[in-house]
């Protein structure tokens, strides 16, 4: 079962993108006074009390125009619904009802989903006995909210949370998972035809051949694979039609679902910002990482080489310095299955275990020689670390003062681990506890 999804739907500037960056705590949505400004779907992982779903912000819906660009935004939020597996319908409580939002209440009275009428803009007491003339949309009581100072945000989200079952994961399938990603047209599903020796997928010139992910269930050596061959995600800026907001949408779920992800980029290209964006959305989901350079067959070898390439890639992006990169073309299955045993060492180290002894003894002489920096005269003073979980690798540190550990030794903590232990293609979780 993928994580659900959570739409916020209303007519134009009615504070759907500051709704929207108040419950992720982030500013990621633009917000302007002026309506029309959120024109595409904008998207986040949000977690509340443990829940997770995927927060949607929509441009404004208006159910009749002519305006080319209205029509645009009006189909963006109607596939947004669509999608949805949960609406939260904002209203402006400062001007009440209005007839585009009668409208939109018809048309979500049809839909068999989960409706949370919202009142926005409701900044007081006084503002919120007058928001129940909103019960007359026929949606239910409103929740009175205030985006901008955030009054009631929790309360609507832990009534989302409870709606989420407690236990959000796909069922056991026997094998590992791997989702085979990158942007449109760089030979993701040529990639899994060889594996097959068939031309089981679908393959094409024309980019966004593949609109959905597809599971391929393969045995390789005695190893069960289930490959997850998803949709090209695309720059979110430029998802317009329908069909592509599906598609990225979808590609995320099929990142959330896999253990290893191959990123496949073009050899041609390089690797391009949206490549680095992919590669940033599975690493922020933990998820393990192999990046596979593809149509390597097609670069004349005196210009460039394996190793040049290598540190290229590491240099243009160094926050990818754990994650292995091999050079392959799928067209003429040139390290196609040396790519798969890098997936299935990735998925190992992944899973693996370092006893805490073993760990505290390589750590304790790093910490020795380069001991965290003193803050505000105070000395910190690390006592030990033990491996708390796996898929990701997490470990946890104790420590007197876990409020004046910088990122940056952190990072360093991070990098002694993987110079001792390896987890090779994994991201690390980090966490320090404190101990007096």
């Amino acid at each position: 079962m993928s994580l659900p999804i959570v739409a916020i739907i209303g007519r134009p500037n009615v504070g759907k993108s500051t709704l929207f960056n108040r419950l992720l705590k982030k500013r990621l949505a633009v917000v302007d006074g002026r309506p029309g400004v959120t024109r595409d779907r904008n998207y986040s992982l949000c977690t509340w009390n443990g829940k997770s779903f995927y927060l949607v912000d929509t441009g404004g819906l208006l159910p009749s125009t002519k305006n080319e660009l209205e029509k645009q935004v009006k189909a963006q939020a109607e596939s947004a619904i669509e999608e949805a597996d949960f609406i939260l319908f904002l209203i402006d409580n400062k001007v009440g009802a209005q007839d585009v939002d009668f409208e939109i209440a018809k048309k979500l009275k049809r839909i068999n989903k989960k409706v949370f009428l919202v009142a926005n803009k409701v900044d007081n007491e006084k503002e919120e006995s007058e928001t129940y003339g909103l019960s007359r949309l026929g949606l239910g009581d409103p929740y009175p909210v205030s985006s901008t100072s955030g009054r009631n945000a929790t309360e609507l989200l832990d009534d989302i949370a409870k709606l989420i079952p407690e236990s959000i994961s796909e069922e056991e399938e026997k094998g590992i998972k791997v989702a085979i990603i990158g942007r449109p047209n760089v030979g993701k599903s040529t990639f899994i035809n060889t594996l097959l020796g068939e031309e089981k997928l679908v393959v094409s010139e024309m980019p966004g051949t593949t609109r959905d992910s597809i599971d391929t269930r393969l045995k390789i050596k005695d190893d069960d694979f289930i490959f997850i061959d998803t949709a090209g995600l695309r720059k979110r800026s430029k998802i317009i039609d329908d069909l592509e907001y599906h598609t990225s949408l979808r590609s995320l779920r099929s990142i959330q679902r896999a253990d290893v992800c191959l990123l496949l980029t073009e050899a041609q290209e390089g690797m391009v910002n949206q490549d680095l964006k992919i590669a940033q959305e599975t690493v922020e989901m933990w998820r393990g990482l192999v990046i596979g350079v593809n149509k390597w067959d097609l670069i004349v070898k005196e210009t460039k080489t394996v190793d040049q390439y290598t540190k290229w890639i590491k240099s243009y992006a160094p926050f990818l310095d754990f994650v292995p990169v091999i050079y392959i073309s799928s067209k003429t299955g040139q390290r196609v299955e040396k790519t798969i045993e890098l997936v299935k060492e990735v998925y190992l180290e992944r899973r693996k275990r370092i006893e805490t002894s073993e760990l505290n003894q390589k750590l304790e002489m790093e910490i020795k020689r380069q001991p965290p920096p003193s803050v505000k005269g105070k000395h910190v003073k690390l006592y030990y670390c033990t491996q708390t979980d796996i898929e990701p690798p997490t470990f946890v540190f104790f420590c007197n003062y876990p409020e004046y550990l910088k990122k940056q030794y952190l990072s360093f903590l991070q990098n002694k681990i993987r110079e001792h232990f390896g987890f090779n293609g994994c991201p690390i979780k980090i966490k320090v506890n404190k101990r007096e």
